[in-house]
């Protein structure tokens, strides 16, 4: 028995839950093989990586905490972070987020789904959430297989922080934790503009590149010596900032600026997505994006929206220019050599000293005298002095400094070579380098110059 009906009956068919189209839209990611692929790529690539890694003699000391990786499992998963920010997440939020509306101007499915679900505003939200929760998977395998990588391989051993002092496995794991969670707010900005590309350019390839290429002209910038506002209005600056969560007291304003900048992208890149997409003519079965629509309502939105960004950082800190100076420069190598003295001493069986009976300082000087002892560079030359209890001579060390824009620098000590020189101290771990011959160090670009 059928039913009929009336003539001239009101029929209105309500839109599909959000829930449901939620998950139709994320098992059409999953079950595409590229996206399985990289699943099971990142849950079992960086396991494999560090533990190989960490067994090797030769380890990758350019990348910040690569030349820990033999003390400890910790510094593993932040060796992958550094990795992952300039290259893994965006290439995974190009490949998931924009590509998941271009998607379906490619196999000219839409006039299907909007049948089906019945209203456009559920299928973006639907297909929003659906990458989300990918780019989350993603992002999770990462930092848990690295994590157990690098505890399989090295075991659960303290980490030496960017200022030189220990922290213990459970404060470094919570430290590692926290960091990975950092990125996810640069992470969810670039899905975000992988979502407006794939809106607004359709089935261009352009749409899916755009995170990538959106991500790096972001590192490219941050290698400028850009002014400290500039730099972290930028809201790829979340990816480099996590490193001062491994410094005491931890430098934590320039982080929380990075994210805040970071998710306030992430906000409006989708509302503009969002925008364009229900306001899309969805009966021209050729549509191809259109320019002048990407350049009007994606483009310049969010030049706008940096400029605005740069504006309300710059009126909110009280540090110009690079914030490289030389008393911060001075006051950070002094305090990292401190705790890795204290750390060397230890592991040459020597008496115990503290910082504060090594009255540790440092004198910095950049180039020359008439360069100003200020910015980042290769050219910095610094000498730390001490004093050890019961000795009256000052003891002291030569190090050349290689700063990058973004605070980071590496020392390389140049004598004397019984105090920075190269040679095998041993340690639990097995021989390791002398901790005070080359160390990374970090300068807090918004810290005051005295204090």
């Amino acid at each position: 028995m059928t039913a009929t009906l009336a003539p001239g009956a009101d029929v209105r068919l309500s839109p599909v839950p959000l829930p449901r189209g939620y998950r139709f839209e994320l098992v059409k990611l999953v079950s595409q093989w590229r996206m399985r692929l990289l699943v099971a790529a990142c849950w079992i690539a960086p396991a494999l990586f560090v533990a190989a890694v960490s067994r090797q003699s030769t380890l990758p000391v350019d990348t910040l905490f690569g030349r820990w990786m033999h003390a400890t499992g910790w510094a593993g998963p932040l060796v992958v972070l550094g990795f992952a920010g300039t290259w893994a997440l965006p290439l995974l939020t190009s490949v998931v987020a924009g590509d998941v509306f271009a998607a379906e101007d490619r196999l000219g499915t839409w006039r299907h789904l909007l049948v089906a679900v019945r209203s456009p505003r559920r299928i973006f939200a639907a297909k929003a959430l659906a990458a989300l929760t990918v780019i989350l998977l993603l992002v999770s395998g990462l930092a848990c297989s690295s994590a157990a990588g690098g505890a399989a391989a090295v075991g659960n051993q303290p980490l030496v922080g960017l200022d030189g002092h220990p922290l213990s496995p459970a404060d470094a794991a919570g430290r590692v934790l926290l960091a990975w969670l950092c990125v996810l707010a640069p992470t969810l900005a670039l899905a975000a503009i992988g979502l407006l590309g794939s809106v607004t350019l359709g089935r261009s390839p352009m749409g899916l590149l755009l995170p990538a290429l959106f991500a790096l002209t972001m590192q490219l910038a941050q290698m400028l010596p850009l002014p400290v506002a500039v730099r972290l209005a930028l809201p790829g600056y979340a990816f480099i900032a996590w490193n001062g969560l491994f410094t005491s007291p931890a430098q934590l304003e320039p982080l929380l600026i990075a994210i805040a900048v970071s998710l306030v992208w992430a906000v409006i890149a989708t509302a503009l997505a969002f925008l364009l997409f229900v306001r899309r003519d969805f009966t021209n079965a050729a549509y191809d994006g259109s320019g002048r629509r990407a350049l009007t309502a994606g483009v310049l939105p969010l030049a706008g929206l940096a400029a605005a960004t740069v504006a309300v950082v710059a009126t909110t800190t009280t540090v110009t220019g690079s914030g490289i100076e030389r008393d911060k420069v001075q006051r950070s190598l002094a305090t990292e050599f401190a705790h890795l003295y204290r750390l060397q001493t230890g592991q040459l069986h020597r008496p115990d000293v503290t910082e504060a009976q090594l009255r540790t300082a440092a004198t910095c000087d950049k180039g020359s005298v008439r360069v100003a002892a200020e910015g980042p560079g290769n050219d910095w030359r610094c000498v730390v002095s001490w004093h050890l209890p019961g000795v009256e001579a000052t003891g002291s060390a030569v190090y050349q400094l290689d700063i990058t824009a973004d605070g980071r620098f590496v020392a390389d000590g140049d004598g004397p070579k019984e105090v920075n020189g190269y040679f095998l101290v041993r340690t639990p771990n097995g021989d390791a380098p002398n901790p005070l011959w080359q160390f990374d160090g970090s300068v807090d670009l918004l810290s005051t110059s005295k204090g």
